[in-house]
């Protein structure tokens, strides 16, 4: 049995790496160790989304196993998934309005928004296209947080969008550092021919 220890890890760690573990096995039993019960339910969820058996186990106060059991079936069914293949999809737009994700507080959002852009990194079907405006641009510049995750897109195939608009308001126009300067006709376009718009 594989072991992984993801205790401590912040959302959505623990199941990126088990996620990832699960793709590359065959059959076989993989056991994830977290410290809390929201991680240990995220880990019971991405098990129904496999369709693969799952067992969780309450060890201690802060600890939690999780096992997955994966038969011949599941690991057939995980070689023809693509996992691990980034993948852009010509029909689904993600728009980057803020530096934040949600309101409330902005440290908070700032971590969130952190976590979002890395796990689109781990999806097996990336969006086609990326749109930052207003503080969304803070996102694509020099320094940002995010930057190296929003560099990975660019080069799995996604276009990666700024407002030029909002890059001179802010005053960063100079340190754009992924992807490329659009106008507000090219952002409405890509909004309406999309299938899918992700706002987080």
């Amino acid at each position: 049995m594989e072991t992984i220890d993801a205790k401590g890890q912040a959302c959505p760690m623990p199941v990126v790496r088990a996620k990832k573990a699960l793709a590359e096995m065959g059959e076989g039993q993989l056991e994830v160790l977290v410290d809390n019960k929201t991680a240990m339910h995220n880990l019971e969820n991405l098990g129904k989304s496999l369709k693969i058996a799952t067992q969780s186990e309450e060890r201690g106060e802060a600890e939690f196993a999780v096992t997955f059991t994966k038969d011949a079936a599941a690991a057939g069914e995980a070689e023809d998934c693509g996992c691990g293949e980034l993948v852009p999809a010509g029909d689904k737009v993600v728009v980057l309005s803020s530096d934040c994700m949600g309101a409330g507080d902005d440290e908070l959002g700032a971590t969130l928004m952190k976590a979002f852009v890395f796990a689109l990194t781990q999806q097996d079907e990336l969006p086609a296209t990326i749109v930052a405006y207003n503080g969304g641009v803070k996102l694509t510049v020099e320094g940002s947080p995010v930057l190296d995750d929003l560099k990975k897109l660019a080069e799995a195939g996604v276009e990666i969008m700024s407002c030029g608009t909002c890059l001179n308001h802010y005053g960063i126009s100079d340190k754009l550092a992924v992807g490329e300067v659009t106008n507000m006709y090219v952002i409405v376009e890509k909004q309406l021919n999309a299938r899918v718009v992700v706002r987080p």
